[in-house]
């Protein structure tokens, strides 16, 4: 796997920290009144913690493992909009959040460190991106990290624009 790219994994729970840290407090649930533009998920900033935790367990690493234990499976897409309300997002209490989203990160990166290309070679399908191996999953994990990043940024836009300093 490209150095790169693991480093940008690891460090992103602290990106994702300081991030979410930069929101005033009263705007960390916050919906603008439109959500043209935004270039992740239409969700407040404490619904891209809750989101980009469940995406890691409920998604990416169990894709990982049946793409690893299985001959091209086909990797279901996670409907969103359905988490968001069946696990209380607004409800959810940051700090605990930003903990488990490190933690099962930390378990993401000890699955994927140190496996063979032979590994990273196998392939699956991945609803909504088509054929795929274990090295390109990998990529688009990154690559969905970065979508918040730029969704919590754009959501940051609109706050300020709203007033707060």
């Amino acid at each position: 796997m490209h150095a790169i790219t693991l480093a940008t994994l690891a460090a992103f729970p602290d990106q994702l920290e300081a991030h979410f840290a930069a929101f005033p407090p009263g705007f960390r649930q916050w919906a603008p009144p439109s959500w043209d533009g935004v270039p992740s998920e239409p969700l407040t900033a404490l619904e891209q913690l809750c989101h980009l935790r469940d995406i890691e367990v409920d998604g990416y690493q169990g894709r990982i493992r049946r793409t690893l234990a299985e001959d091209g499976p086909l990797l279901a897409s996670i409907d969103t909009d359905a988490l968001v309300r069946e696990r209380a997002y607004a409800r959810d209490e940051p700090a605990r959040v930003l903990t488990s989203f490190r933690a099962a990160r930390a378990a993401t990166m000890e699955m994927i460190r140190g496996l063979s290309d032979a590994q990273l070679a196998r392939s699956a399908v991945f609803e909504g991106y088509g054929p795929l191996t274990l090295r390109s999953l990998i990529h688009y994990l990154c690559s969905h990290d970065q979508q918040h990043l730029a969704g919590l940024q754009w959501l940051l836009g609109k706050v300020h624009a709203s007033g707060p300093g």
